[in-house]
C-alpha cells in the first residue's frame, strides 16, 4: 500500500484528501504543521508527501530543505501561491510537483500518481552502466557516482537524468521532457527544465556554468553527451 503525508493547516482540506486517498486504497497520516510534518514523515516513512507551504509554524519551503537532508520521498505542493518564483524556489528547494489551489481533485490524484510512479524502481532496468569521466550512472540501481561517492537525487531529478541518458548523444525536445518526466499534461511548463537541468549540472558537471555532459539546445531541448 502507498503511504501518503498530507501536511495543511486546513482541516477541511486535510479531510477531503483522506476521504479521497482512503477510497483509492492509500494509506494516510496528516499534520498540521511543519514540525509535526517532519516528525510524522520520520516516524511513519511515507512514500509521498502532499505539502501547503502556507504553514502557521514554518514555511514549507523550509520543510522541503529538511526533508531532502535525508530523504527523496517524492514531494508535491499544494499551495495558494501562484507567482512563478514562488514555484520555482519550491522546486529548486527539492520539490517534485507544484499544484495550485484551488484545485481538481482528480488532477492533484493524477499528479500524486506519477510521482510515486516517478520514484519506483524500474521493473526492466537491466544493467546498463553509463560512464563518463567524472560519473558512472548505474540505471539499474538507479544510482549515481561521482568520484567515488553516491550523489543524491531526488526522484524528479533521477527521471530527468535517465531519460536523458537513455536518448545519450540524441536530442529530447522540452515538450518530451516534460511530458515523461512530469505527465502528459505538461508542455509549456520550461521553467522546470530550467531549474532541475541547473541542479543535475550543479551536482553532476566539473564547471557547471559551462557543462559538458548536459547540453542545452536553445528553444529546442537537451541532449546528454558522454
Amino acid at each position: 500500500m502507498t503511504r501518503v503525508l498530507v501536511v495543511d493547516d486546513d482541516p477541511a482540506i486535510v479531510r477531503a484528501l483522506v476521504i479521497n486517498l482512503k477510497a483509492r486504497s492509500y494509506e494516510v497520516d496528516s499534520a498540521h504543521d511543519g514540525a509535526e510534518a517532519l516528525r510524522t514523515a520520520a516516524a511513519r516513512h511515507p512514500d509521498v508527501v502532499v505539502l501547503d507551504l502556507g504553514l502557521p509554524d514554518m514555511d514549507g519551503v523550509e520543510v522541503i530543505r529538511e526533508l531532502r537532508g535525508w530523504t527523496r520521498v517524492p514531494i508535491l505542493v499544494l499551495s495558494a501561491r501562484h507567482a512563478s518564483d514562488e514555484k520555482v524556489l519550491a522546486l529548486d528547494a527539492g520539490a517534485d510537483d507544484y499544484v495550485t489551489k484551488p484545485f481538481g481533485m482528480d488532477e492533484l490524484l493524477a499528479r500524486l500518481r506519477a510521482a510515486v510512479r516517478r520514484a519506483e524502481p524500474a521493473g526492466d532496468g537491466g544493467d546498463v552502466v553509463v560512464e563518463t569521466e567524472g560519473f558512472t550512472v548505474d540505471l539499474a540501481a538507479k544510482k549515481v557516482n561521482r568520484g567515488g561517492k553516491d550523489v543524491r537525487l531526488t526522484p524528479t531529478e533521477w527521471h530527468l537524468l535517465e531519460v536523458l541518458v537513455r536518448n545519450g548523444g540524441r536530442l529530447v525536445a522540452q515538450k518530451q521532457l516534460l511530458r515523461e518526466v512530469w505527465g502528459p499534461s505538461y508542455g509549456t511548463e520550461t521553467n522546470y527544465l530550467r531549474v532541475y537541468m541547473a541542479q543535475l549540472r550543479r551536482k553532476l558537471e566539473a564547471d557547471p556554468s559551462h557543462p559538458r555532459h548536459f547540453i542545452t539546445e536553445p528553444g529546442m531541448g537537451y541532449r546528454f553527451e558522454k
